[in-house]
């Protein structure tokens, strides 16, 4: 089935496309999203990602009237995990950004989404359901890095945020502290 999880809910988007030849997918990157911000539950993230939201059902739309975004995964706050885009393919989640010593990461990271809110706290359903993801996408793809959107796009974006416990995830992962961002040396980043 290529890269479509067996235990996801698939929801295709049509935000997605090739990977560059020979990119090698070692890299997962995490966001947060709620739509509206601060709403939990409802069908908006998932009708943004697949071109399907009416841009006049909330007045904060408007600020995001016309995106075409994707991501790979979204955790939902009760820890269902929907697929969006095959993980072989190149989803859009991380706009301008470079990690360790590249830029572009849609190239080679796969994007997983958290419901929540930059500085809100994350669900425990979502850490247990965000490390069981994690280790099936390193059966997959020789995954070295975990970081956050805020680490691969400093400036600019912020989330997941100060909400989410890097440590809570490295310890359910129990993988080598080098492999999360937190743990590397900030200058190793760049705005891209």
């Amino acid at each position: 089935m290529g890269g479509w999880l067996s235990t996801a809910r698939a929801c295709p988007s049509p935000n997605f496309g090739p990977r560059p030849a020979g990119a090698c997918v070692d890299l997962i990157v995490l966001h947060s999203i709620s739509l509206p911000p601060g709403e939990y539950g409802g069908p908006a993230v998932e009708r943004l990602f697949t071109n399907r939201l009416d841009w006049d059902a909330h007045p904060y739309f408007a600020q995001i009237r016309g995106m075409e975004v994707s991501a790979h995964f979204f955790v939902r706050r009760d820890g269902e995990v929907v697929q969006f885009v095959d993980a072989d393919a190149r989803a859009w989640h991380a706009g301008a950004s470079h990690w360790r010593g590249r830029p572009n990461c849609n190239d080679d990271s796969i994007g997983i989404e958290l419901e929540g809110l930059e500085g809100d706290t994350f669900e425990e359903a979502q850490y247990k359901a965000l490390a069981q993801l994690c280790r099936h996408i390193a059966q997959r793809y020789p995954v070295a890095h975990i970081a956050g959107h805020e680490h691969i796009a400093p400036g600019r974006k912020q989330d997941p945020g100060p909400g989410f416990s890097w440590p809570r995830l490295q310890q359910q992962l129990a993988w080598p502290p080098a492999c999360f961002a937190h743990h590397s040396d900030p200058s190793s980043t760049e705005a891209g």
